[in-house]
Parts: C-alpha cells; structure tokens; sequence
C-alpha cells in the first residue's frame, strides 16, 4: 500500500511525499495530490490509500526534506525505487544523485559519461521526468552553457535557483 504526507510552509512551498512499504516513490512541490499519486503509480502497481497515515518512509522523507531546506542535512539517507526506473532513467538518475551537496553537473557531461554524447536531450529528458525531485537533485543539473535550464516544479527556474543558492552553488 502506499501512503502519502506532505510538508507545509517551506520555502518552497508545500512538498508532497509518497512511499510504498519499501521505497521513496514520488515528491511532488504542486499542490494538487493527484499529481504526486500519477508519479508513484508509474513505479508500482499498489493503490495509493489517500486516508492512511503517512507510513515511515514518507515521515523520514519529510523530515530529511525539512532538514534540507534549513540547511541542516546535505545527504539524504532513503530507500530509493531504483529497480522500478527504465534501464535509461535510471542509468542517467544514478549518475544525478551522484552528485554532491553544492556542486553542479550539465546534461552533456552525464551524457558524456555515459558513453552516449548524443544524448543530451534524452539525459534531460530523463531528468525531467525525476519522480523524486531535490532527494534526487536534478536541480544541479545545468545547461551544457552552464545555465538554468528547465525545472518541472512549482516556482519553475526561481525555486531550482534557490535550491541551489541555498547549496551555495549559485549566485543568481
């Protein structure tokens, strides 16, 4: 079964969190539920029981969430539903969670470290589709110009410029 809880007045908003018994499935920063429950359903066939208590993976996810954004946790420490990804996504997401607390990467440099050059925008792509945004940390993901380029949460290129502020790895 999975459950879902949610984080009030952040920063950035309210940030949506759903897990199954045994992974982080989805984070959502819109506000509409539906959305976070659309994401958690594409990685597992159990139903979403919008009623029960969050379970313990969403009550750690929301802490360490919390922690994050008061600048206090800079590793999230999480079962992720890395099976459950595409050979691709997960291919390019392991190499986005891989990078470190206040550090940035480009869409062409993980490309490029996959041995696919060409796949800048099939990198992005995959990036876009992030289920699990800030835990995984597609906001270090720049242009290959070393801009901001795309952020598919609430706040768009402002709240994927403050996440990175707060990591101290931007200065707009």
């Amino acid at each position: 079964m999975l459950t879902l809880g949610r984080l009030d007045d952040t920063p950035i908003g309210t940030i949506w969190a759903a897990a199954s018994d045994s992974a982080l499935l989805a984070v959502s920063l819109w506000d509409d539920p539906t959305r976070l429950a659309a994401d958690a359903g594409r990685l597992t066939d159990e139903t979403l029981d919008m009623a029960a208590p969050p379970g313990p993976i969403v009550v750690a996810a929301l802490a360490q969430l919390d922690e994050y954004l008061r600048g206090e946790r800079q590793v999230f420490d999480l079962p992720l539903p890395w099976p459950a990804l595409t050979p691709f996504a997960r291919e390019v997401l392991t190499r986005v969670y891989a990078v470190a607390y206040g550090r940035t990467s480009s869409y062409g440099a993980i490309a490029a470290e996959m041995g696919r050059p060409g796949a800048v925008r099939a990198v992005g792509q995959a990036n876009a589709n992030n289920p699990i945004p800030i835990v995984i940390p597609c906001h270090r993901i720049l242009g290959t110009d070393g801009k901001l380029h795309g952020y598919g949460a609430r706040g768009g290129l402002e709240t994927k410029a403050w996440l990175l502020r707060l990591e101290g790895s931007w200065l707009v």
